[in-house]
């Protein structure tokens, strides 16, 4: 929604399953309860079962901000050619 700039009463009911309104209350009131780390914690002890093999899965960050002037933790290594062994 807020990427798109699409008000709640403009999302189709179809989309959800009840009215944009409706999906905006439940959200809040889900969000203010603390389902979210709660359902978090739950997908993360069901992932940790081995039901996901981490071979089949991928990270997407795409979404996260980067942060400039982050920290790097070692020196990265060149990706230039390595130069020849002196001949003389």
């Amino acid at each position: 929604m807020l990427r798109t700039g699409v008000a709640w009463r403009d999302v189709p009911a179809e989309a959800v399953g009840c009215s944009g309104v409706t999906a905006w209350r439940r959200l809040r009131d889900w969000t203010e309860a603390g389902v979210w780390p709660r359902l978090h914690a739950a997908l993360l002890t069901e992932l940790r079962r081995d039901l996901l093999g981490l071979d089949d899965c991928s990270v997407d960050g795409s979404h996260v901000r980067a942060l400039k002037g982050g920290t790097t933790s070692a020196p990265h290594p060149s990706t230039a050619p390595a130069s020849a062994p002196s001949t003389t």
